[in-house]
């Protein structure tokens, strides 16, 4: 059986987990998917690996990234996060956090849930590249432009088209393992799950 992986995993045991169960998995859930939406745009600036490892604080210190919770943080939630040396203590990606909460919240308003928000972006179906190597592999596309584009108006930030087509990556609008990665194969031909 073919075990070889994308290059960008390194050996990190815990990026390695990551690669081989998460990154690129097709993702329904709602709050997994705003919790991937904030730790991406938390990352901007610095490696997904430290955002990995930070990633049970986030959980905790950020109420299980229940929307509705984060969505009505004020300036003591503020500063009891920036006072947090579990997470990244940027008040401009705490901000964002809440922002992005509220935008949360008026999507589901709109449109049912996140997923069938975010999913429609690629007509509800993974997008299966064929990338042979790394250098192939866009930073974005015009699909992620698009959806930098509605979250921004719709109130969110931290949400460049870099970070969508990161986001779209890691929760699998899009396959973008390698064609030699043995994932690549095995989520092309799977199911999509919640």
């Amino acid at each position: 059986m073919n075990h070889q992986r994308c290059p960008w995993c390194g050996t990190d045991p815990l990026y390695v987990d990551y690669h081989d169960r998460e990154w690129g998995v097709p993702l329904h859930d709602d709050r997994r998917l705003f919790e991937f939406l904030i730790l991406e745009g938390a990352q901007a600036g610095l490696s997904w690996l430290t955002i990995l490892r930070k990633r049970e604080h986030y959980r905790v210190a950020f109420d299980h990234f229940d929307p509705e919770r984060i969505a009505r943080y004020d300036a003591s939630q503020i500063a009891r996060l920036l006072a947090n040396p579990g997470i990244v203590r940027n008040r401009l990606k705490i901000q964002a956090a809440i922002r992005n909460a509220q935008g949360y919240l008026r999507i589901r308003e709109q449109h049912d849930s996140f997923a069938a928000f975010l999913w429609r972006y690629v007509d509800g179906q993974p997008r299966q590249n064929a990338w042979i190597t790394l250098d192939g592999i866009p930073a974005r596309d015009p699909t992620a432009d698009a959806m930098s584009r509605d979250l921004k108006r719709l109130g969110f930030t931290f949400v460049g088209p870099t970070i969508c087509y990161a986001f779209m990556q890691a929760v699998g609008l899009v396959n973008d393992h390698l064609v030699g990665c043995f994932r690549h194969q095995e989520l092309s031909a799977a199911p999509t799950q919640d």
